[in-house]
């Protein structure tokens, strides 16, 4: 529902912290880490990660002290990022190369890298080189591997547990949410009148409500956020996705690299592969769309994925769509909502048609920035799908649903008892929400205003790079309290979340680069529901993300981040 802030967390497409980097546990500190939650964190950030990075880890402000020939950029100030995504592959980073490395012998380095670019062009953990101008359309032309982590990040088991148990809730929470209409017209009635994005999506879903348009089957994918706050120890949400959630099929490949590599140097390193959690997510997704599939209930139909006309990410959706067919025999392709709009076809009885096949499920990888509807002939598409019996994932409500304005509305004292009625499901859930506030909270702006980087601005937008941190956010708030407009409707405030800084080896374009990072936990869920019978609600794999501390976003596909996985303590 909302992205992250990194320092207060990675913010806008998702992000949580206490996490070293590579560390060489012995079995003994394990076992310590694992006495509680707290003693667990802090112990974590004691840990010395010296063999595995060369790059000395201490407490408290000194962490970056002990750090040898850092960045120029890099300052001792909180981390602010973005979500993680991973198109774009600029380096917006300045890192030390590891060359000089001290406690694990650069040959050793040098040899992990090279099995892992082998590895990742072997297994297909593969992006189009943004380089190239036909690699984001023609499959096959202009692959480079995606960027990763040499190693997996260290993450607490307790965390870990906690946001595996926590993903069916947001799962039924979205549910509940997506069918009160008029919650989620109240609730983003101001936005709608200052955010044009936003208020289209509206119009689309009051002529739904106007025409009693019900969605008896719903699909939902989604990917939950979190980075742990170094300050309160507690896990906090970044944002919830319920539209184009991104990487279930690289991220379940970066798991096994990481694997891969343990099996054959984790005896070199102290760490064992299977600590490092299998990765489900690409299986788990494909399975709950052949599900849908069946739902729907004719055999000859066809899933359908909505693409952006140039898509380097297209190998992950690949993946999810490869699995579809030769584990569950189900037929995909891929449109854009331009190409709907040309193709499609909405018949009487409310089938959907296009190109003359008949459309089962629609799975939107667009759609989720106004950047996709460059034109009226998007939004035609797009009504055409939610007026068809398609099983959309999301429907126009699921997508409201996933809005930073509805997170912060559902942060209030007492709507969580709207769609909720287990209280220690509810408590679960508050637990992990950061501090969100509405604009028109002047108590809260004036606090932003004295001390801006306690807080993120975030607007109304999903995919990474539109937040605004540090004295921004102090100056556009001034500006909007002297303009006397509407325009703080279109921003929610955000506590800033403080992640654990801790060394990494970064691997972009061939080269392993060591630097200071945080990182952010996503944890996939599905959820398929026809009428009252819930068919699928879990937990659904994981995404880990990683990017410099000094960067502001967090997005792999924007080309801040890298993917990462997890190696549990």
């Amino acid at each position: 529902m909302g992205a992250v802030n990194s320092a207060s967390a990675l913010s806008s497409s998702a992000h949580g912290s206490s996490f070293a980097h590579l560390p060489t546990f012995s079995c003994q500190a394990r076992s310590k880490a694992n006495l509680n939650s707290s003693a667990r964190f802090s112990d974590l950030k004691r840990v010395s990660i010296s063999k595995a990075t060369g790059l000395q880890h201490s407490t408290g402000n000194s962490l970056l002290q002990n750090f040898s020939s850092p960045s120029s950029t890099m300052a001792l100030q909180p981390s602010s990022c973005g979500g993680v995504g991973m198109e774009n592959q600029d380096s917006r980073f300045s890192p030390t190369p590891v060359s000089g490395v001290h406690g694990i012998d650069q040959e050793l380095v040098d040899e992990m890298l090279y099995d892992a670019l082998v590895w990742s062009s072997l297994h297909g953990l593969v992006i189009g080189d943004r380089n190239l101008e036909r690699s984001g359309r023609i499959p096959g032309v202009g692959m480079v591997h995606a960027p990763f982590t040499l190693l997996p990040t260290i993450f607490p088991e307790s965390y870990w547990r906690q946001a595996c148990e926590l993903a069916p809730i947001f799962n039924e929470l979205v549910d509940r949410v997506s069918l009160d209409g008029n919650f989620l017209q109240d609730s983003l009635s101001r936005t709608k009148e200052v955010d044009a994005f936003t208020s289209r999506l509206l119009d689309i879903h009051l002529k739904m409500l106007q025409i009693g348009k019900k969605e008896e089957i719903r699909l939902g994918l989604h990917r939950s956020d979190y980075m742990l706050d170094e300050q309160t120890n507690l896990l906090l949400q970044i944002e919830l996705n319920t539209i184009s959630s991104s990487f279930p099929g690289l991220g379940c490949l970066v798991s096994e690299l990481h694997r891969s590599l343990l099996d054959h140097h984790g005896e070199k390193l102290g760490l064992v592969s299977k600590q490092v959690p299998w990765n489900t997510a690409v299986n788990k997704y494909a399975e709950a769309i052949a599900k849908a599939w069946a739902e729907y209930n004719n055999p000859s139909s066809i899933v359908m994925i909505i693409v952006q006309a140039e898509e380097r990410n297209m190998y992950d959706q690949h993946w999810l769509f490869h699995v579809l067919k030769e584990k569950h025999n189900v037929k995909a392709i891929r449109k854009t909502l331009a190409e709907v709009d040309a193709q499609g076809e909405l018949k009487p009885d409310g089938r959907l048609l296009v190109g003359g096949q008949e459309i089962s499920v629609i799975y939107f990888r667009a759609g989720y920035t106004p950047n996709d509807y460059p034109s009226e002939s998007e939004w035609r598409a797009r009504l055409l799908m939610e007026q068809s019996l398609a099983i959309k994932c999301p429907s126009i409500s699921y997508h409201l649903t996933g809005t930073k304005k509805i997170q912060q509305e559902l942060a209030k004292a007492g709507v969580l008892e709207r769609f909720l009625d287990d209280k220690e499901d509810i408590e679960k859930v508050r637990k992990c929400f950061a501090g969100l506030w509405s604009l028109d909270d002047q108590e809260i702006v004036l606090k932003a205003i004295g001390n801006p980087r306690l807080f993120v601005m975030k607007p109304q937008r999903e995919g990474g790079g539109n937040n605004i941190y540090n004295e921004e956010v102090k100056e556009n708030l001034l500006r909007i309290q002297k303009e006397g407009t509407q325009e703080d409707a279109a921003y929610i405030l955000m506590q800033r979340i403080f992640p654990n800084i801790s060394p990494t080896l970064l691997v972009r374009d061939g080269i392993c680069q060591k630097d200071h990072a945080i990182s952010e936990l996503g944890i996939y869920g599905a959820y398929l529901r026809n009428k009252e019978r819930v068919i699928i609600n879990e937990q659904s794999g994981y995404l880990m993300r990683t990017k410099v501390s000094s960067s502001n976003e967090g997005g792999v596909a924007a080309g801040f981040a890298v993917l990462d996985s997890i190696y549990l303590s």
